[in-house]
């Protein structure tokens, strides 16, 4: 005997109006419909909220990046600055360097442990070119800091550290013995006797006068006529009066050997006898005796030798 199976009546109304339509759908298959439509309404859910998950993990990613990112270029920032603080103490090392060797020059000091160089190169009015000590440089502006940049500016931290203490234990050595040289130093010629324009170095060179090559013996400063010249050191005045292509000329007798010329002057502030100090103003810059204009030349002797005048001077 057949039974009868449960079945559903939907009844579909167009819209618009029309006859109505009915379906007989038995109760099993509209089960199956709705649990079908309840499946992919999970998984399309399922889906969806796993795309959303990945969308914010994708922006919490791209937030720590940018955090790091940030967190590198103050880090490349505060390097730069590091770097330029290591810069300038690498130059003071070097000015500090420099000064221990003229002094050592000077008082003819020697430490073959610091295996320095005679000195920097002078320009004409005393300034030194001096080479800086290799640092590290950064990458692009827009690059990240690397680890072989904080390696080589630790490195170089390390040498400059070094640096540091050698010239601390030099200068240290070199204060001591100076101590107990405070004559000799008052009696060095270690300032500029005038300041003006170097127009002829110590050394070879061509007579404006006469063309060929002789030795000139001292600096030729240019300046206008009455600029003030003044002693570089302590001393005694043992000439002043005029000698030929010189013009009105001065001498200085600092002690140790060491003695002091200044020609073509205009004015002798000083006399045979007087006692100069460092500084004090002796004469006035002029153009007498032998000369192509105003200048003063400045002559430094030790034993009676002409030497440059140059590595006396420490200003």
């Amino acid at each position: 005997m057949a039974v009868n199976k449960p079945t559903y009546t939907v009844l579909v109304v167009p819209e618009g109006g029309g006859g109505a339509r009915q379906y007989k759908v038995r109760k099993g298959a509209l089960q199956r419909v709705v649990l079908s439509l309840l499946l992919c309404g999970l998984l399309v859910s399922a889906a969806g909220v796993a795309g959303w998950h990945q969308y914010y993990g994708l922006v919490d990613e791209a937030a720590e990046a940018r955090i790091l990112r940030d967190e590198n270029l103050y880090l490349r920032s505060e390097m730069r600055l590091v770097q330029d603080k290591v810069g300038r103490l690498s130059g003071t090392i070097e000015r500090v360097e420099a000064l221990d060797t003229k002094l050592r020059m000077l008082t003819q000091i020697s430490d073959p442990q610091r295996n320095l160089a005679i000195g920097p190169v002078q320009d004409g009015m005393g300034g030194s070119t001096l080479m800086g000590n290799d640092f590290p440089v950064l990458g692009e502006a827009d690059g990240l800091a690397s680890d072989s940049d904080i390696e080589l500016l630790n490195t170089s931290l390390d040498n400059l550290s070094s640096d540091a203490d050698r010239s601390e234990s030099s200068l240290r050595k070199l204060h001591e013995h100076l101590v107990d040289q405070r004559d000799l130093l008052a009696s060095m010629p270690s300032i500029w006797p005038v300041r003006g324009w170097v127009t002829s170095l110590f050394g070879s060179r061509i007579d404006p006068f006469t063309g060929q090559r002789t030795m000139h013996r001292g600096l030729d400063i240019a300046g206008p006529i009455g600029t003030e010249i003044r002693a570089p050191a302590n001393g005694t005045v043992v000439y002043s009066g005029t000698q030929g292509a010189l013009g009105k000329t001065l001498v200085i007798d600092h002690g140790n050997n060491v003695k002091t010329y200044y020609s073509h002057l205009s004015e002798m502030f000083v006399k045979v006898g007087d006692i100069v100090s460092r500084r004090q103003v002796i004469a006035a810059l002029g153009n007498t005796g032998r000369s192509t204009g105003p200048h003063l030349h400045y002559e430094v002797r030790v034993n009676g030798i002409p030497e440059d005048p140059r590595k006396f001077i420490l200003d």
